[in-house]
């Protein structure tokens, strides 16, 4: 079920009413009604994966349970890596298993051995990677003595499925998500006018700007080898503002759903295009997978507290992993260590803490510097980007050596030509609205807020319309990062 389609919008409000006119009364019947409808929404994409994710939740919460309850370290420690090796053996599977085969194929055959290995065809259940980083967290935080294990079944199923983070995160903690689900809540009107709101603009970013994009995007990605280099360029932009408008207009979407329940979810997305170097970029950019990374990934290898040969190793880990963590294909891996290499600067001058404010903060337009560290970081960005896009590295390369050619002189050239400049003219001014609001939580969060109610109700109806519109002419696309 899309974020983005009839049978969501039809969906929400269903739960909605059942949620706080039927059964505000009591928080069982509240969390009950939450997990059902979650393990509904996640049964309309395959119900055959529902076993993976009840066992997967089960699994974890058994083992949170046995982990407290045995006072014998060693049993706690074998406890805690059954759980650790089943979730990463089940995601290995899934999401590697035909990508090891592959690379092992093809590897033999350049040492001229001919292999035709029968394999099989794994399909990749939808959200798996987010759910197995639910449940790893929790388990060790457990086994590192930071929270206790949750006695009810139901509040930790709801802590691993709330619909509106499954699929596509944000990445929640049980320090953060599970007490708001074990408190009773009270219907605010003020949080679910601002959850509706960041919906509006989550759709927005979605439709309109992601998914047009997208359009432009595959054409240029798709016809490559007969593209201009400027035509080539014009397609890595293209599917930076993508990706950009299609995850942080899911998780706008997700955080303004969730608070509907009123629960808060963790910000996944803090304006990442305004950042001014890459250290900066992270923080901003999907931050409860940097943060997961940071906390259970980078820290536990010494972090930044050892010798510099350390800080660029561990790095260089979690960066490599993270592109790994994104898919079974050596641009992922390749995608990884740019951004490793490009963060280096930062972590070999120790400026990467120098950046933790907002840009401009304050002011209307950033500083002759602070443009020209913004334009440079989004430069290396969108470079890093190519590899992420393209079908292979050999396609990558080619498309940055035309680039890097004459060719990125002449005038881009390619289908839909004509709605190119609207196009652009879109773009710009979405990320004019997104600059003014780079201070709120998401853009229109204080837009026109205070201005008399017929012009707020007057743009958040053209908003709606520019999305209907939109919705229309382009055939709903599936956001990015379910493939992760």
């Amino acid at each position: 079920m899309l974020f983005n389609s009839l049978h969501f919008a039809l969906f929400l409000p269903i739960v909605f009413f059942l949620y706080w006119f039927l059964n505000r009364k009591s928080l069982t019947v509240q969390n009950l009604l939450l997990l059902v409808s979650s393990y509904f929404f996640y049964a309309c994409w395959d119900w055959r994966f529902m076993f993976l994710l009840l066992f997967s939740t089960l699994l974890d919460y058994y083992t949170g349970l046995m982990m407290c309850r045995t006072e014998h370290p060693l049993h706690k420690k074998i406890w805690f890596w059954l759980s650790v090796s089943i979730n990463l053996g089940f995601l290995l599977f899934f999401k590697y298993y035909n990508f090891f085969v592959d690379s092992a194929t093809e590897s033999l055959s350049h040492l001229g051995l001919a292999v035709h290995p029968w394999t099989l065809k794994v399909i990749l259940p939808v959200g798996i990677s987010f759910y197995t980083f639910h449940g790893l967290s929790y388990v060790i935080d457990i086994y590192k003595g930071r929270i206790k294990a949750e006695q009810h079944f139901i509040d930790y199923a709801v802590f691993v499925s709330f619909f509106p983070r499954l699929v596509a995160g944000p990445i929640e903690r049980a320090t953060h998500l599970l007490p708001q689900i074990k408190r009773k809540r009270s219907f605010d009107y003020a949080v679910a006018v601002d959850g509706l709101r960041q919906i509006l603009w989550g759709l927005f970013k979605k439709i309109v700007i992601a998914d047009q994009c997208a359009e432009y995007a595959n054409i240029i990605f798709n016809s490559s080898d007969h593209a201009s280099g400027s035509t080539l360029l014009l397609g890595a932009l293209f599917f930076s503002f993508q990706i950009y408008g299609d995850f942080s207009g899911y998780s706008d979407i997700a955080l303004g759903t969730a608070r509907l329940f009123g629960i808060d979810l963790l910000r996944n997305f803090a304006f990442p295009y305004f950042s001014r170097d890459i250290a900066e970029f992270w923080r901003r950019w999907h931050i409860s997978l940097s943060s997961w990374f940071r906390d259970y990934l980078y820290i536990p290898l010494g972090g930044s507290k050892g010798s510099l040969w350390m800080k660029v190793r561990n790095t260089f880990i979690i960066f490599i992993v993270s592109g790994f963590w994104h898919g079974a294909n050596w641009t992922f891996i390749v995608w990884g260590f740019l951004n490793a290499l490009f963060i280096m600067p930062s972590i070999l001058l120790n400026t990467n803490r120098n950046h933790l404010e907002t840009v401009a903060q304050g002011k209307l337009v950033p500083t002759l510097k602070e443009s020209f560290s913004m334009a440079l970081t989004f430069g290396l960005t969108v470079f890093a980007w190519i590899f992420f896009r393209a079908a292979s590295v050999t396609q990558a390369w080619q498309i940055i050596t035309k680039i890097a050619s004459r060719s990125v002189l002449q005038y881009p050239e390619f289908d839909k030509d004509d709605t190119l400049k609207p196009t652009l003219l879109l773009i710009g001014l979405f990320m004019v609205i997104e600059w003014l609001g780079r201070e709120q939580q998401y853009a229109i969060q204080r837009l026109f807020t205070t201005s008399p109610r017929s012009i707020r109700w007057a743009f958040y109806g053209v908003l709606s319309f520019i999305i209907y519109y939109f919705a229309l002419s382009i055939d709903n696309q599936q956001f990015i990062y379910f493939q992760f």
